[in-house]
């Protein structure tokens, strides 16, 4: 017999070390929470031990018998004791009641328990906490691994039933999409048989679940600015912004605004490209009233705002979103999102961005991405229409309007050529069983 211990983050990870290692065919023995993560054992042709067999103990039995008898009889004690006092006490109150009837209630104090007696009984919801803590754990460790068995169960019986849907599921994988896109995306090509038909309907399914502005967020004019993480290319946007409407209206009609004095070199960056462009640039300063940097500013047709990437805990980001969502500014606030970035950095940045009220999205980087899944799947998720591309360093050149069949086409070309292991997909339908209602099939 085999037997290892795993370390990993979570239990879903620990479970796909488990059969790299030891095979399908291995049992988990223990599983335990430790610094870091868990520790899950796993053994190899492991049987369960024979439970030893009991031997009669005559005096241990008859020792048994009297310490239960000596638990009842105090028992009984105690409720008899209880009794008594309880009728003492009604006696007692009945007497106070006739002697001294002239007595308002507001006078009577209410009778508290010791200190002593009551000291036990706080001590034990903290281990009663302790254990229920334990419990949980035990119970979530449990259910990640009743979720892992039932994702692969589930992937088995999908490749056996529908090999077509099968094919579909790993294809969108390897475009990136999430588990709960391609199966809302499968549903609405269950009953197509043709596999290439199908594959053409499930595409045009997915553009059509990309939404767009219908009209240009420039040419439609205003308080545009643009929100994001640092690293998300916010700055360099803008700057492509700015050129492209110079470029077809001229610099009377446009201003820049920089919301950024936390990162070196922001200010001088923005009013560098206002001298190129010979358009004005305003700063506003941590505390300043941005309805008031923007009052001079009224006659522009266009305003372009520069905003500061700032971690989501810190209290100046809850000031700057606070100032773009007030009413005085009207602002369209669209979130820069890089397509090189991980699904769950995607996510934190919507959520932290989303309070100062989203108008849209705008894709950077889409030149240096290796997949559009994860940032497309956001913006389909989070109803995010998509304003602009970038996909390069040139200004103004390598910014665009997007069509949404030609982002489809390019997140297609951007797929991995392998399909995804038998166990990646396990791990994706396990991911479905969070919820009951998304199951796959």
């Amino acid at each position: 017999m085999q037997v290892k211990r795993f370390f990993a983050a979570d239990m879903r990870q620990a479970m796909k070390l488990v059969r790299d290692e030891l095979g399908a065919d291995a049992a988990i023995i223990g599983n335990r929470r430790v610094a870091g993560g868990v520790e899950l054992t796993a053994a190899l042709d492991y049987q369960l031990p024979a439970e030893p067999v009991r031997q009669p103990n005559p005096a241990l039995e008859a020792e048994l018998r009297k310490t239960q008898a000596k638990i009842a009889t105090a028992q009984a004690d105690l409720s008899s004791r209880a009794s008594a006092d309880e009728r003492k006490d009604r006696q007692l109150f009945a007497n106070e009641s006739i002697i001294a009837p002239e007595l308002p209630a507001s006078m009577v104090k209410p009778q508290r328990p010791a200190a002593p007696q009551a000291a036990p009984v706080a001590a034990r919801p903290s281990a009663d906490q302790g254990a229920i803590d334990a419990m949980r754990f035990e119970l979530h460790g449990l259910r990640e691994l009743i979720e892992v068995q039932l994702g692969s169960i589930a992937w088995g019986q999908l490749q056996t039933r529908k090999p077509q849907q099968a094919n579909l599921w790993r294809r969108l994988q390897r475009m990136g999409l999430s588990a709960e896109l391609s199966k809302a995306l499968l549903e609405r090509v269950g009953k197509v048989a043709e596999p290439r038909q199908a594959w053409r309907m499930l595409l045009a399914h997915l553009a059509h679940a990309i939404k767009t502005p219908k009209v240009e967020p420039l040419e439609e004019g205003g308080v545009i600015a643009l929100v994001g993480p640092a690293g998300m290319g916010k700055t360099t946007t803008l700057a492509k912004l700015a050129a492209r409407y110079v470029l077809k209206y001229g610099s009377q009609s446009i201003a820049l605004v920089s919301m950024d004095s936390f990162r070196i070199g922001a200010q001088e960056q923005l009013k560098t490209l206002g001298r190129i462009l010979n358009v004005s640039v305003t700063q506003v300063d941590p505390g300043q009233s941005l309805v008031q940097a923007l009052a001079p500013l009224a006659r522009k047709r266009v305003v372009l705002i520069d905003t500061a990437g700032l971690p989501a805990n810190d209290p100046a980001l809850r000031m700057q979103l606070e100032s773009l969502a007030g009413r005085g500014v009207n602002a369209k606030n669209y979130l820069v999102l890089a397509a090189t970035s991980q699904s769950q950095v995607l996510k934190a940045a919507y959520h932290s961005y989303k309070r100062c009220g989203l108008s849209g999205c705008i894709l950077s980087k889409l030149d240096e991405a290796t997949s559009l899944g994860e940032v497309l799947g956001l913006a389909i998720s989070q109803h995010l229409p998509v304003a602009y591309l970038t996909d390069g360093p040139k200004i103004p050149d390598d910014v665009q309007v997007p069509r949404s069949h030609q982002l489809v086409s390019r997140a297609v070309s951007l797929q991995t050529t392998e399909d995804p292991s038998e166990e990646a997909m396990a791990d994706v339908f396990a991911g479905l069983y969070h919820n009951p209602a998304r199951r796959a099939g």
